[in-house]
């Protein structure tokens, strides 16, 4: 008898600890992924402002990993946009320029390797 208590309270405890574990790593895969594509955007925000500055024969490439969860890649509107799928919904992260962008970026993870031309009043993002 003494056992059977013994194993319901160490259940009673392990069970609240497992749930708190799994909602917890969860939590954190989002935040990564979250800072990993703010960190691409970033990255391809800038390299396009260098590009648009020093004028229309200018071109660079950025080699980047995207991580799995992209929904969708928006380049326009003075704006980089990233959609991902998170475990609550969409999460949208936005980055504003100051210059005219233009362009498309395939959505699939993996390693990318990310055109960015100066095409004189605009600036073209492509892979």
């Amino acid at each position: 008898m003494e056992y059977l208590v013994i194993v319901g309270f160490i259940t009673v405890m392990v069970i609240p600890m497992l749930i708190i574990f799994y909602s917890y790593a969860d939590r954190t895969e989002d935040e990564i992924v979250s800072n990993q594509i703010q960190k691409i955007a970033l990255k391809v925000s800038d390299s396009a402002e260098a590009m648009y500055y020093l004028g229309e024969p200018s071109r660079t490439r950025i080699r980047t990993y995207f991580p799995k969860n992209i929904a969708n890649i928006t380049i326009g509107n003075n704006e980089v946009t990233f959609i991902m799928n998170t475990k609550n919904g969409f999460d949208h992260i936005v980055i504003y320029t100051s210059i005219p962008i233009q362009g498309t970026l395939n959505t699939h993870s993996g390693y990318h390797n990310i055109n960015v031309r100066s095409r004189g009043s605009y600036v073209e993002i492509s892979d």
